[in-house]
């Protein structure tokens, strides 16, 4: 690990096989915590190159649990994170939804590094069940068209980078892995980045999988359709820009999706708009990126996805499937 540190302090650039190595060391122990920070710091002070960020990813997928759920069709919303805009759970509502109009779900998350609460922390916090057990995950699909793949349940190599990233408390390159590692590799992914250039290099890399993938990036630096503005869609043949108007709804300020500044406060908000309370702002942006996955997963247009998705919320839908999951963990 010190010959690597001192490789890329002097501004050299790794090939994809020394990337992925360097990552196994790592989840073998054979670098201390300062090493790890400084490893992790690198990548804070330039860009990750697209074999780099292959590299990692590679060495992730090679060493996590494996599960397969592929018979499922399933779908995963995910974001990278570390856009550094404190939005409320998006996306994990958006996933609910998604499944309360009949698309299966696999929902890779994590506890929060860098933002208030992620996925997992609201999650744990409504009795959702975190497992591993492949008989579990099915019966949930089975159940309720979504099931919940906890990261860290999946990555044990990720035991020593875990503790590093939580005291840094800051976008790492791990926030960009996040979504890629979906230990269930679903069929279907809508992906959330946090910039233009890791769009690019994700678009890259998706089209070399068999991945029916959508990524998307709020020009105003969301990593999600913010309604705040426009958002760049990329994908199995799609390259366009997606306005408000394209999702039936008005531009947003930013302090309407706005996700509070505790943990309890984001469950809060989470069970209020699931539960069909949320202003006009926050049902439109979960409906908005519920109806990417829906029209992604179904190869439905847009406008059909936005009305199941919309659908979804208000009939309880959405809501019963977290109720399912709630019984099943019990």
């Amino acid at each position: 690990m010190k010959q690597l540190l001192n490789r890329l302090t002097h501004h050299e650039i790794l090939s994809k096989q020394e990337a992925k190595q360097a990552l196994i060391n790592i989840s073998e122990g054979k670098a201390n915590h300062s090493q790890i920070a400084s490893f992790l710091t690198v990548y804070m002070m330039r860009s990750i190159t697209i074999e780099e960020l292959e590299g990692f990813r590679d060495a992730l997928l090679e060493l996590a649990i494996p599960i397969n759920l592929s018979s499922y069709n399933p779908i995963d919303l995910c974001g990278t994170g570390g856009d550094g805009k404190n939005t409320f759970n998006i996306s994990t509502l958006a996933s609910f939804i998604t499944a309360g109009a009949g698309v299966n779900v696999t929902k890779h998350g994590n506890y929060s590094v860098s933002s208030v609460s992620g996925s997992s922390n609201v999650l744990e916090n409504l009795g959702v069940k975190f497992s591993n057990d492949q008989a579990f995950l099915e019966n949930c699909l089975e159940k309720a068209g979504i099931c919940v793949l906890h990261a860290p349940l999946f990555h044990p190599a990720m035991k020593f980078v875990a503790p590093v990233r939580k005291e840094l408390a800051v976008k790492t390159f791990f926030n960009m892995l996040g979504p890629m590692v979906n230990p269930a590799k679903p069929t279907n992914q809508v992906v959330g980045v946090f910039s233009l250039e890791l769009a690019r290099i994700y678009s890259y890399l998706y089209q070399n999988t068999d991945t029916n993938f959508r990524i998307i990036h709020a020009l105003d630096g969301y990593d999600e359709v913010s309604l705040t503005g426009n958002t760049k869609v990329v994908g199995n043949h799609i390259n366009t820009v997606l306005t408000p108007e394209d999702f039936n709804a008005e531009k947003i300020n930013a302090e309407e999706i706005y996700g509070g500044n505790t943990i309890p406060e984001a469950v809060q908000l989470f069970q209020k708009i699931l539960n069909g309370e949320g202003t006009v702002a926050q049902n439109n942006v979960v409906c908005a990126n519920a109806a990417l996955a829906i029209s992604t997963a179904n190869k439905i247009n847009l406008e059909e996805a936005l009305v199941a998705a919309k659908e979804s919320l208000e009939s309880g839908k959405a809501l019963d499937k977290l109720k399912i999951l709630q019984k099943l963990s019990a």
